[in-house]
């Protein structure tokens, strides 16, 4: 089973390697906020294969667009490509020491309200981001994966216990199809909202300005980067976390298998 397991990452990651030779992608305006002295909220997310940070096509970006609209003012809000997970964890600890001084001070860390998200390859960076946070004594309230793909060295299944609370959405089906399950390291620390089923072959979505790649090898892992139910599921968890009393997963309307 496990060389089942590592010889499914190894194949979707060359298919998602080949996805990259056969994708245009669309200019469009980027979603990076101007970075606040001390922002209130700090949202990052994660693009999956080799699409740009900018595709307008792809759920994070879409997500990150609409949540910058409505998120309190003083929020820093970013989409990142996920081979630059480094770059979004240096500006996550520029963006926290308030006194720039280069020396993060337990306050400074425990103060720090971060959400991260993201879909395939963006899903396991998202894992990946909160593991070096944690090594940091970080928080982070929530962490969002969606059809989360793992890279052969990468390891996304694992919540590390300085994220309190996580969701992972999948869908089932073809060569590359998200990861079925997460779980807290520590589930005294880490509140697992729930794995949830997305079944496109029973309830295909429309998706616009994908390559034929994706439209024809992968067409399941496809829709979950486009499809409006799922997205506004997360975007109804992210946004959640600005409101002062946060209420429980049931607050999402038709969650679970379709």
């Amino acid at each position: 089973m496990l060389r089942f397991a590592g010889l499914h990452s190894v194949v979707a990651t060359l298919l998602l390697v080949g996805a990259a030779t056969s994708q245009v992608f669309a200019a469009a305006p980027g979603v990076t906020e101007v970075s606040p002295k001390t922002p209130s909220y700090i949202l990052v997310g994660f693009v999956g294969g080799f699409v740009r940070h900018t595709n307008p096509h792809h759920g994070p970006v879409v997500l990150a667009e609409r949540i910058r609209r409505s998120a309190p003012k003083d929020s820093f809000v970013q989409v990142f490509e996920n081979r630059h997970r480094k770059t979004a964890y240096h500006r996550i600890l520029k963006l926290i020491d308030r006194d720039h001084n280069g020396n993060l001070t337990a306050d400074e860390k425990s103060s720090a309200r971060i959400i991260l998200f993201g879909q395939s390859w963006g899903g396991s960076a998202v894992v990946l981001l909160a593991r070096e946070l944690d090594r940091e004594d970080i928080p982070v309230l929530l962490t969002v994966q969606v059809d989360s793909v793992a890279k052969p060295w990468q390891h996304d299944g694992i919540i590390p216990d300085n994220v309190a609370e996580a969701v992972n959405f999948y869908q089932p089906h073809g060569i590359v199809h998200g990861r079925s399950e997460i779980r807290p390291d520590d589930d005294s620390k880490t509140h697992i909202l729930g794995n949830y089923r997305f079944d496109y072959q029973k309830n295909p979505v429309s998706c616009q300005g994908m390559s034929w790649f994706d439209r024809r090898i992968t067409p399941d892992h496809m829709q979950s980067e486009c499809d409006p139910r799922l997205w506004s599921q997360v975007e109804s968890l992210v946004r959640q976390q600005f409101e002062p009393e946060p209420q429980d997963m049931a607050r999402i309307p038709d969650a679970g298998t379709q």
